[in-house]
């Protein structure tokens, strides 16, 4: 693995011109020279990374997952994120086009950003669910680029700082304003992932060893459907109003429910049998989603 500290390092080790700052820098992805077969299993960079790409012939990694650039996509890397890039073909030519910007983040130390910028879903989002880009989408992230570019190619002034923090933080507005788009415009695919999750649940809730399982968490669900966490969140958010921890309460409640009614199990059985490890915990929740304890329910239904 190569690790970056500096932004400078990375210009240096990608053979480009040292950046005009250095905690900043905008890269034209078309001037990078060839990958080498010298390329690292691995890189992580210490900085944030924004880009808009329409790569063909490179493959790249993020964590453990692969994809394709053959399509122009805007993606996103916090820092300490590991990636991997190389050459699909080698028999083949590379063609690539688009910008990276590159933001160490003591640039936005002490500035509001630096509090706030953690909190846009997608720098958790694998490649794989990076945003597609209409040609208007991309003529307003472009244009913010290149004023983010022109502003740190100027004379440094006490405004600088500040112009260019609040450029970063029209950006990323707009990119989060995108993704929700995307999440609707994608209606088909998202009802087919909802479709998924609610048979991956029934499966699970009914499977024979889930007291030796325990429950379903959040990420084994996602890790089952090939998607991040918040990823799939997002989308089930955006379909059903409910996040995935809530689907998996509401199988759960529904499961409970047919077991009090249907069973002579004791409580304390029927939260063992589906993965509780607590009895406690399972009749705080159970009145958490019904407003009744367990054995008040069965009491009403019977």
């Amino acid at each position: 693995m190569r690790h970056f500290k500096t932004i400078s390092e990375f210009h240096e080790f990608r053979q480009l011109p040292k950046p005009q700052h250095p905690l900043m820098s905008v890269v034209d992805v078309g001037a990078v020279p060839p990958f080498g077969d010298e390329e690292p299993a691995s890189l992580l960079l210490d900085f944030y990374s924004i880009s808009v790409k329409r790569m063909r012939n490179v493959s790249m990694k993020y964590g453990q997952q692969p994809f394709d650039f053959n399509e122009g996509i805007m993606s996103f890397m916090a820092p300490n994120q590991v990636f991997s890039i190389s050459v699909a073909n080698h028999a083949e030519p590379v063609e690539k086009s688009g910008w990276v910007l590159y933001i160490h983040p003591d640039f936005i130390w002490n500035t509001p950003l630096a509090k706030t910028i953690e909190r846009y879903d997608f720098w958790d989002y694998s490649f794989n669910e990076a945003l597609f880009l209409s040609a208007k989408e991309e003529a307003t992230i472009t244009a913010i680029i290149l004023a983010i570019e022109q502003e740190y190619s100027s004379p440094i002034d006490r405004f600088s700082k500040q112009i260019i923090v609040s450029q970063v933080e029209s950006l990323l507005n707009y990119a989060d304003r995108f993704y929700h788009r995307q999440f609707i415009t994608r209606e088909k695919a998202n009802h087919q992932v909802l479709e998924r999750v609610e048979t991956l649940l029934q499966a699970y809730f009914n499977s024979p060893d889930l007291a030796e399982k325990g429950l379903p968490t959040v990420k084994h669900v996602a890790e089952q459907l090939h998607l991040s966490p918040k990823y799939l969140s997002n989308i089930l958010r955006v379909v059903t109003g409910q996040n995935t921890q809530q689907h998996i309460h509401a199988k759960l409640i529904a499961k409970a429910k047919e077991k009090l009614s249907t069973t002579s199990l004791t409580v304390s059985e029927i939260a063992y049998e589906l993965g509780f490890e607590h009895l406690q915990s399972f009749s705080k929740l159970f009145k958490t989603k019904t407003s009744l304890s367990p054995l008040e329910f069965r009491a009403s239904f019977n």
